[in-house]
């Protein structure tokens, strides 16, 4: 049986981040943490080239849903 849960996902080149919005919980994680990078409002509302590769698993780390995830990109 195929998944039918949404997945987006945005790159800096170096790592993609996953966005499940099916498990998130608006906790606000990541809007506090990089508001730089990730503006609700906005569309895309995830623009990764506005913090490093460093702050951007830092954060994703910190996602207490496991809406957001990431892999490094080959």
């Amino acid at each position: 049986m195929a998944s039918s849960e949404i997945k987006k996902e945005y790159s800096n080149g170096e790592i993609t981040i996953v966005w499940k919005p099916e498990k998130c919980i608006h906790s606000g994680v990541c809007v506090k943490t990089l508001p730089e990078v990730y503006d609700p409002k906005a569309k895309p509302w995830i623009t990764p080239e506005h913090a490093t590769t460093a702050e951007l698993m830092s954060q994703i780390d910190k996602c207490p849903s496991g809406a957001l995830s990431y892999y490094v990109n080959s």
